[in-house]
């Protein structure tokens, strides 16, 4: 079977398995080509069922993942119940065998781990959720402090292409002025919003320093990563972190 997936690049316990899907490989078809791992977007649900299988395949997963209905909140789920969908943008867990996971397609996907292999979640940020809070409140769950924490940045869209209004630039420098070095302005007067930087800054805050990824551009790479801003109506990537059994 085909590499289907980016490995999260980051200096993890070895038994934890992390990363980002691509969006090849998988039985989907038309504007889903091909590994759409979202039931939420129009795609042929058999495919979609037949994504799921493979990635749990692929990756050992010892059950299905602990999915979500996303709303671009700041909402963070812990522990939910296997099988369970709860409206929720970011899901934590302490449980062995447990895998949590985020649909995207230009946000930002956040994957965190303790250095001890006890603790993962995974958010999803986008700017609205991001703004929101996404992260604190994920990193809020954790027993262990920030200065134990590791954060991998998946595939999101990069500053280049990610073109927004001033209300937008507005609402971070409202939370904090510090923000203002994450955008650029434009020859057209909007705003380059850089969704890596803006994430560096909301971990340190809450003394994350080890922070890896963000090195990706979804936009940008129309043959690796679905993209909402470039195709309009697609599939979703899925970001995910397995926690080892013991």
């Amino acid at each position: 079977m085909s590499r289907s997936w980016i490995s999260a690049d980051w200096p993890v316990n070895s038994r934890i398995v992390a990363g980002t899907t691509l969006r090849e490989g998988g039985a989907s078809s038309g504007i889903y080509r091909s590994f759409n791992l979202a039931d939420h977007v129009g795609d042929d649900p058999a495919a979609v069922a037949s994504n799921r299988r493979q990635l749990r395949d692929l990756c050992g997963f010892a059950a299905e993942p602990l999915w979500l209905s996303q709303v671009h909140g700041s909402v963070a789920v812990r522990n939910p119940a296997p099988g369970t969908l709860l409206t929720a943008d970011a899901v934590y867990s302490n449980r062995p065998g447990d895998t949590c996971a985020v649909l995207t397609a230009d946000c930002l996907p956040v994957l965190f781990a303790s250095r001890d292999a006890e603790e993962i979640a995974a958010a999803h940020a986008g700017w609205r959720g991001l703004c929101a809070g996404i992260l604190e409140a994920t990193v809020a769950h954790f027993e262990a402090p920030g200065e134990q924490l590791l954060a991998w940045l998946g595939p999101a869209i990069s500053r280049v292409a990610f073109e927004v209004g001033e209300e937008v630039r507005q609402a971070f420098l409202d939370v904090d002025p510090a923000a203002a070095s994450c955008f650029e302005q434009n020859e057209r007067g909007r705003w380059q919003a850089d969704l890596y930087a803006l994430a560096r800054q909301r971990l340190d805050a809450c003394g994350i320093t080890a922070v890896y990824g963000g090195n990706f551009c979804t936009y940008g790479n129309s043959s690796r990563f679905f993209s909402y801003r470039r195709d309009g109506e697609c599939g979703r990537m899925a970001s995910f972190i397995t926690l080892p059994s013991r």
